[in-house]
């Protein structure tokens, strides 16, 4: 498949289709997480602010703060 990127609306349809997910996730919603950070840390993570249209800062009990991507938790 050839991408088009002659077309005006080629960068916005990507960016929509990001957007629409994370409108789905919303600030203190607990995830489950995918993958733990270290053995003694939970499976959930509190979802404490976006950083990017694919990163969220989130909170995850005893372990502290970390960055994920949203392909690392469920939601």
């Amino acid at each position: 498949m050839k991408l088009d990127s002659n077309r005006p609306d080629f960068a916005l349809q990507a960016r929509r289709q990001n957007w629409e997910g994370m409108r789905q996730l919303k600030a203190s919603t607990w995830v489950d997480l995918l993958q733990l950070p270290n053995p003694y840390s939970f499976d959930e993570a509190l979802l404490l602010c976006p950083v990017s249209e694919d990163e969220w800062l989130v909170w995850i009990p005893d372990h502290g703060e970390a960055l994920l991507h949203r392909r690392q938790f469920r939601y």
